[in-house]
This record gives C-alpha cells, sequence and structure tokens, in this order.
C-alpha cells in the first residue's frame, strides 16, 4: 500500500496543531487505499509548539517529529521534512490552516494519475491589502524575470514525487529557494487553484516579519536570475554615457559658445547620483558574492537536535545518515 507523507513547517503554531492533526486524521480515514505519516518540523519555536506536538504524538502513531536546534526558516524546515520522510509522494503544508488541509485529497489524486509535481496554487488570498499587494508584486516580478511556469500568486502548498523529493535533498543550496528549485526541475506540475483564507485570530500572528520577507525576496532573485546584476551593468553604462554626454556639452558650450560653464549645484547632483549608483551594484554585487561564499562554507542547511517517533525521542547525532544528507 503507497505511503503518503505529509510535512509541515512549525514555527509558533501551538494553538493550530490540535486542530490540524484532527483534519489530517479525517483525511487519513477517508483514503483506506493509502498509508500516511504525519512529519511536524518544529523550526527553533519559543513557545509550546513541541511540547503540544509531544502530547499529540503519545496517541497518534502515524506521528513523527523533527525538532530543529533554531529557527531556520520555512524553505529549510520543509526540506528537513524531506529529509526524514519515507513516502511514495510527500504533501507540505503550513501548520497556520489557511490553506486547506482536506485538498491534500485531491493533490493524491493528481499524483495517482501518474503526475509528479502538483501544486496547490492561491486563486485569491483573504490578506491585509498591502500583504497582499506587495506579494503579487514579487511575484508578478519573479514570473517575468526568473521563472515564467509560477503560478501568478504563488504557492507554499504542494505535493511531490519520491523521484522529485531525492533530487531535491541533492541540490546542496545553502539559500535554496525550495518552491523554485521544484519548478526549475521542470515535470510539467498540475497545478490545483483554491481560496487561501484569513488566519483565525485564534491560532495566532504570523511570524513573517517586513525583514524576513526582504530575505526571502533577494534570496529568490538571487538564486534564479541574474537581471538585478544585469540591471546594475546598464545603469554602470547609461551613466556612463550620460557623463560623456555632459563632457561633450560643457567643452562645446565652453570653446564654440565662448560661455563660462556654471554649476556647483549641477555638480553636487551627479556626484551624488553617481555615488548612489555606485553603492546600489555594489550592493547587487555583494548578494551574489554573499550567496557564493555561503556555498563554499558548506555549513548545513539545518541542524537537527533530536526527533520523536512512536513517542520515543532520540537525538540526532554526526553520524546519523539523515544528519548528512541535511550538509
Amino acid at each position: 500500500m503507497p505511503l503518503v507523507s505529509i510535512v509541515v513547517p512549525v514555527y509558533h503554531n501551538a494553538k493550530s496543531l490540535a486542530e490540524l492533526l484532527k483534519r489530517f486524521q479525517a483525511l487519513a480515514a477517508g483514503r483506506a487505499d493509502l498509508e500516511f505519516e504525519f512529519i511536524f518540523v518544529d523550526d527553533g519555536s519559543r513557545d509550546d509548539s513541541f511540547e503540544v506536538l509531544s502530547r499529540l504524538a503519545e496517541s497518534e502513531p502515524r506521528m513523527r517529529l523533527v525538532k530543529l536546534s533554531r529557527n531556520f526558516g520555512s524553505n529549510a524546515a520543509i526540506l528537513a521534512g524531506l529529509v526524514h520522510s519515507r513516502g511514495q509522494a510527500i504533501a507540505a503544508i503550513a501548520a497556520d490552516l489557511q490553506d486547506p488541509p482536506e485538498l491534500i485529497g485531491e493533490l493524491i489524486d493528481r499524483w495517482q494519475q501518474g503526475r509528479k509535481v502538483v501544486l496547490a496554487a492561491r486563486a485569491t488570498r483573504d490578506d491585509p491589502g498591502l500583504t497582499s499587494y506587495l506579494a503579487d508584486f514579487f511575484y508578478a516580478l519573479f514570473r517575468r524575470f526568473a521563472i515564467p511556469s509560477m503560478p501568478r500568486r504563488g504557492f507554499d502548498f504542494f505535493l511531490i514525487d519520491r523521484q522529485v523529493c531525492d533530487l531535491i535533498k541533492g541540490i546542496q543550496e545553502s539559500n535554496a529557494y525550495l518552491m523554485g528549485l521544484i519548478l526549475w526541475l521542470g515535470f510539467d506540475p498540475a497545478v490545483i487553484y483554491y481560496a487561501r483564507q484569513k488566519r483565525e485570530e485564534r491560532y495566532g500572528h504570523s511570524m513573517w516579519t517586513l525583514a524576513k520577507k526582504v530575505k526571502y525576496f533577494v534570496d529568490s532573485f538571487v538564486a534564479f536570475s541574474y537581471v538585478p546584476i544585469r540591471l546594475a551593468s546598464l545603469l554602470g553604462v547609461s551613466l556612463s554615457l550620460l557623463g560623456m554626454l555632459g563632457i561633450v556639452e560643457a567643452v562645446f558650450t565652453r570653446v564654440v559658445l565662448g560661455v563660462p560653464v556654471q554649476g556647483w549645484a549641477s555638480l553636487i547632483v551627479v556626484v551624488l547620483v553617481v555615488s548612489g549608483a555606485q553603492l546600489l551594484m555594489t550592493g547587487i554585487l555583494g548578494e551574489y558574492l554573499w550567496r557564493t561564499l555561503e556555498e563554499t562554507r558548506r555549513r548545513p542547511r539545518y541542524v537537527v537536535e533530536r526527533t520523536v517517533e512512536h513517542g520515543a525521542a532520540r537525538p540526532e547525532s554526526e553520524d546519523s545518515p539523515l544528519s548528512r544528507s541535511a550538509a
């Protein structure tokens, strides 16, 4: 009987975990043709998320818990779940219940029909206006300059075949954008659209800070697009051409027309604009160079503190094959 793994990254989601597990159990009860395992990855939560998960695992043998040593980010937490998964198909879904767990059944149906990548993409999203606008702007840029096959409003909820999972595990990038990697691999993804719900107040609030969103944005573009550095080059060429035109105009005005060249204010403006452009280009180069340095260090993308299976906890040792695969 095929085994389906459901991976859930958890970060300050203690209030929604019991309800989420209940809906997973209902899903599994309706699929007698499949076996399930539920892999919850605690991404360094500082609330009682792991304690709640440990209590739930005592009465649910299909639960497997992975506790990371600190917060490594959602992408790293999902990757840790993929590494620890054993299913022929692996689904990943957030723990905040904004995405409907029941939709996993439809993802599985598409997988059973032969699709190796099935995406649950947002048709609409019930988020605050600014958040929704900025997310749409990000995905529009990503579709235009990085990966055209990205759904218009993106996705974080998906199911992949074991073959795809093993390929992703073999890609050793320190700041990998997991959703981009799934699309980059190809496999003609099937897309199922759904309405993303607003997060209910009883389940807490989002931990996505502005700084995390900016890092997510930069990591995504640097990993899959050369456009930022190409724009920096074009900016440099444009400023150089403008500078040469300015020199020609100043020489013509002074030599041919005999008009003294004035321009203290304009000189200061030029210096400030050019200096700002130089700093911008240096910053863009720095982003690429920093990520190159990160790759050469070969640090693990996450560190597993311990795992829990069938109610029994064990630490992760350096000799563990799972630890090596995360390096």
